[in-house]
């Protein structure tokens, strides 16, 4: 994009990523990992599964129709372990000692009803499971990044996924578990040019073992021995592999602004499932339907059709029909059938946008059904031993390359809508 007098258009774009130790991530993982445990014993379970967690408190709620039976209590306290809250080091908040308090009821008939046979349906099997609720679910991609994902959100997870692998790996020994990443990237003409700030606030020991002679105010040394660290061993690996890196000489780089992070975790802050759906999807670079995905079962199109659109999205973009692509999908509850589709393609599209939105509608199976047979979404946590949703919950839904995840496999799918564009220019 242009200005009227051809100059570039310059701006900077920020995204923030948080740890798997923030108080709204645990509550993310806890919520998926309880859907995780009834999919993998009855994939017909039901399940809307909040959760809050504050000091020595952890607390599971919401509803569920399941004939699965699990261990609540020990399922909630292996994943606040797994984090990292346990022991000496948990601060207020012990996966040892925490209460950990489980009021789940049954899903409402009047919901279950809608779901299990969609009021749309004409006969095919796919037609019979209706959408969990009404709603708008958006699904981007861009070709800013090798998972076709915008840069500032993809550099966010990042950091903040090599944040929790150095403090699980021993290399820095003073982090604890919660932690926020933010980046600042630089656009002209909506391409990224460069990373303008980086900030990192990371939980720490009270105690770090400074430099012998120290002459600086304990609290300004400790935090520039973390600066230090972290520039060396988070920024500069997570970033290695990028052609665009950030550069001691003309990126900023901030690390814990109030001057210290101690007390951190659901110890400072309370924790909510769902309350992270920006850093969950594009950080803010596409439009959000609102709508959160951890602890709610595949029927729940605020999750499934959410990963629908992004699949449908990537695959326009993989397929180079447009640079970018935002996809909206729209359900009524109980109705199989989305109520509309619309493709945007931002003026980058190879064809018009009413002709990408032909396209996907011939292309796509969009029923929930459907969505849910396409991807497996039912089975793949038995299929990876109990453990799927949970895998998710933190760093990001959508252009992981560290999972694989069947939302992001568009290669096929992509080929044939190259064939597909060339029939009909050809025609």
């Amino acid at each position: 994009m242009s200005s009227p007098t051809g100059s570039p258009t310059r701006y900077v774009f920020t995204s923030e990523s948080v740890t798997e130790g923030h108080p709204d991530k645990i509550c993310d993982q806890v919520s998926d990992a309880v859907l995780d445990a009834l999919l993998a014993q009855d994939p017909a379970s039901r399940v809307a599964c909040e959760t809050v967690v504050n000091t020595g408190l952890c607390l599971i709620t919401g509803e569920v129709t399941t004939n699965a039976r699990v261990d609540f209590n020990t399922l909630v306290r292996g994943v606040i372990q797994r984090i990292g809250y346990s022991g000496a080091r948990a601060g207020g908040f012990d996966s040892n000692s925490c209460a950990v308090l489980v009021a789940l009821d049954q899903q409402s008939p009047d919901i279950a009803q809608g779901v299990n046979e969609a009021d749309d349906h004409a006969g095919d099997p796919l037609d019979l499971i209706g959408a969990g609720d009404q709603g708008i679910m958006f699904g981007y991609a861009c070709d800013e990044t090798p998972e076709l994902m915008p840069l500032p959100i993809s550099l966010a997870h990042r950091l903040a996924r090599r944040l929790a692998e150095v403090r699980h790996d021993g290399s820095l020994p003073y982090l604890l578990p919660d932690g926020k990443t933010q980046v600042s990237v630089v656009y002209e003409n909506d391409v990224p040019v460069a990373i303008d700030t980086i900030l990192i606030s990371t939980q720490h020991t009270a105690e770090i073992a400074l430099p012998d002679g120290t002459e600086l105010s304990e609290e300004k040394a400790m935090r520039e021995r973390i600066a230090a660290d972290l520039w060396i061993h988070v920024v500069e690996p997570a970033t290695a592999d990028l052609s665009l890196k950030p550069s001691k000489e003309s990126t900023r780089f901030l690390v814990n602004p109030t001057g210290k992070f101690v007390v951190g975790g659901p110890q400072g802050d309370a924790g909510l499932t769902g309350r992270k759906i920006i850093v969950d999807t594009y950080g803010g670079y596409a439009r959000h339907g609102g709508g959160a995905f951890s602890g709610k079962d595949p029927t729940k199109v605020d999750r499934s059709a959410a990963y629908a659109a992004r699949y449908v999205a990537k695959a326009l973009v993989a397929a180079g029909l447009a640079r970018k692509a935002e996809v909206q999908l729209s359900y009524a509850i109980g109705v199989a059938r989305p109520v509309s589709i619309l493709v945007e393609s931002f003026g980058t599209g190879s064809i018009s946008n009413a002709d990408l939105t032909a396209l996907v509608q011939e292309h796509f199976d969009l029923r929930p059904g459907a969505i849910i047979e396409t991807f497996g979404l039912r089975q793949l946590p038995q299929q990876r031993g109990g453990r799927f949703y949970q895998d998710v919950a933190a760093y990001g839904h959508f252009g992981r390359s560290d999972l694989n995840l069947p939302w992001e496999d568009v290669d096929a799918i992509a080929a044939s809508l190259k064939q597909a564009t060339a029939a009909r220019v050809a025609v």
